[in-house]
């Protein structure tokens, strides 16, 4: 039974945070949230990450990441490009912005064989996130269709310098996933409650509301699903016409449990996400991170 491999969506540049913030250092060191994510997957039993980049970034990703973490993980390189679309498709005049999350995964499908995560660069899960998603896997066996994320509670991952953008879930009794919805403009409004705003209309979350930040588990089976969906996606019209749209992974996630082809867990975490979605966050995602170090959590170099 191989370990779970670690796939790092890497490839899309941060507009609101104005650049190429996977690289942007965190710490005192020099290190970025990169090296905290493969730092903690290693401790959890990862022996694999790629890194799904775009072309043009590999030299800068290999010299800057990709190379010092090579002392304890395999890493390797996907690339994703806006003409890597299924037979019969073409990228439309003045697409620019790369296809989304669940292209990123599909580019980098060569390059996987078993169970495996997918994660964003520019996302803090926390240590535990790694050891739960990595322990549902191992003990998956040959299971397919059985899938899982990691869910934080809302009122966690927040940001004081504007609204966020998160996908909402809906749970069952069992702990399976019902539904995710992509709610944009939430934060925490005058009297303290936190809203979503892109219904025209402020609508009110729960505190603990699971939200999705893009930490999913998947069997390769996954893999059996995703070209077809894709394929269906660019088959719509609107979304070749509307030259932002994006194949996100939940899109899959939604298709695959509503048509009853897969359930999907949801599994609860001790960590506390971080995150910087506008340079303003950075000052206090550096603190939290040098608290964590104080505490032990991490030593001052993650690599020696």
């Amino acid at each position: 039974m191989h370990a779970p491999v670690l796939v790092i969506m890497a490839a899309g540049m941060g507009s609101r945070y104005g650049g190429l913030k996977q690289l942007d250092p965190i710490d005192d060191n020099g290190h970025v949230i990169l090296d905290y994510s493969v730092y903690d997957a290693h401790r959890a039993g990862f022996e694999t990450v790629i890194f799904v980049i775009k072309q043009e970034h590999e030299e800068l990703f290999r010299e800057k990441i990709g190379d010092r973490m090579s002392k304890v993980m395999e890493v390797k390189y996907a690339f994703q490009r806006s003409d890597d679309l299924p037979e019969g498709y073409s990228v439309p005049e003045g697409r620019v912005k790369p296809w989304g999350t669940a292209h990123a995964v599909l580019c980098a499908a060569d390059e996987i064989e078993g169970d495996f995560c997918a994660i964003n660069a520019d996302d803090f899960y926390g240590a535990d996130a790694y050891k739960v998603i990595g322990d549902y896997l191992s003990q998956l066996g040959e299971e397919s269709n059985h899938y899982c994320m990691v869910g934080y509670e809302v009122n966690k991952t927040l940001s004081e310098n504007g609204t966020v953008s998160r996908g909402v879930c809906t749970v069952d009794e069992v702990g399976n996933l019902t539904s995710m919805v992509e709610r944009t403009k939430i934060e925490r409004n005058a009297e303290g409650v936190i809203v979503f705003h892109d219904l025209g209309e402020d609508v009110a979350l729960e505190e603990n509301t699971p939200v999705s930040m893009n930490f999913f588990g998947f069997t390769p089976d996954y893999f059996d699903y995703s070209e077809k969906t894709f394929c269906d996606f660019l088959a719509n019209e609107a979304n070749m016409t509307n030259l932002r749209s994006e194949f996100f992974i939940p899109l899959m996630v939604n298709t695959l449990i509503s048509n009853g082809t897969a359930k999907m867990k949801v599994l609860s975490t001790t960590a506390q996400w971080f995150g910087v979605t506008y340079k303003e966050d950075k000052p206090q995602l550096m603190a939290k991170i040098e608290a964590l170090i104080e505490a032990g959590v991490y030593p001052r170099n993650l690599w020696e």
